[in-house]
């Protein structure tokens, strides 16, 4: 049976003050929750104050990007074997902003969610359409692709142990969210999709949801039957937010 999944992307926020501040009160704020598992993902400069304040807790802890390249003349990346010294359990790889804002199109995505499998790191793997696109009806046809990429890299069999992440990119940020039924409808997509090669594995694959998820609404996303928690953006920062949406998923 799948087992629900919050992960926080504070994205390029935070410091030593303010992530010791937040953590404190989510880690007594989730204290003795067990039926969820509950994820930081966290910029890279804080990932080793990240690990001391969390090794002991409930909460696993992961990167936002990773490298595909193992090592080399690669100025600024950052490789999943040095995630792996800080205990990295998690990388989230082809988030909408990475596609867009830095190019990373289906083919790099792949090879990053591959990089991430081999060092034994859990790749949560970003899928999702434009505004533009679910206007031009293709949202189907855009996160077929976007899995299809990695499918023909790593086969389907690799899903098993990794986690995907529908984020609407028009829901990201701009305080729009899809209706619960809108985002279950595309999670059923993706399932069945997946069931279509391995009905095994589609069963157990865990699906987050990721746009504009709040405190008020968590609840009846995760009802949703192919909703298996989810990918939390700016309520991530505020700990009574991440706190009310990670109890939703354990309820």
């Amino acid at each position: 049976m799948r087992r629900k999944m919050v992960a926080g992307n504070w994205k390029m926020h935070g410091s030593l003050v303010e992530n010791k501040r937040l953590l404190d009160a989510v880690i007594a704020g989730l204290d003795g929750l067990n039926e969820a598992r509950f994820v930081v993902c966290a910029p890279y400069p804080y990932l080793s104050s990240i690990q001391n304040a969390l090794q002991s807790t409930n909460i696993a802890w992961g990167a936002q990007n990773v490298s595909q390249f193992e090592k080399g003349a690669y100025t600024g990346e950052v490789s999943t074997t040095m995630l792996k010294d800080f205990g990295c359990r998690y990388v989230i790889v082809g988030h909408s902003e990475r596609r867009a804002l830095f190019g990373e199109n289906n083919f790099i995505v792949a090879e990053k969610y591959l990089a991430a499998q081999r060092a034994g790191i859990t790749p949560i793997l970003c899928v999702g359409e434009t505004l533009e696109q679910r206007e031009a009806e293709i949202t189907e046809q855009v996160i077929e692709e976007q899995l299809a990429a990695v499918i023909e890299l790593t086969g389907v069999e690799s899903l098993s142990q990794s986690v995907i992440a529908y984020e609407p990119v028009w829901a990201i940020g701009t305080g729009k969210t899809a209706l619960p039924q809108q985002a279950q409808d595309v999670h059923a997509f993706i399932r069945s999709g997946i069931a279509k090669k391995n009905a095994a594995i589609a069963k157990e694959l865990v699906i987050l949801y990721g746009g504009s998820v709040k405190a008020n609404n968590a609840a009846d996303l995760f009802a949703m039957p192919d909703i298996d928690g989810g990918l939390i953006g700016g309520a991530s920062l505020v700990a009574s937010e991440f706190v009310s949406i990670c109890r939703a998923a354990h309820h």
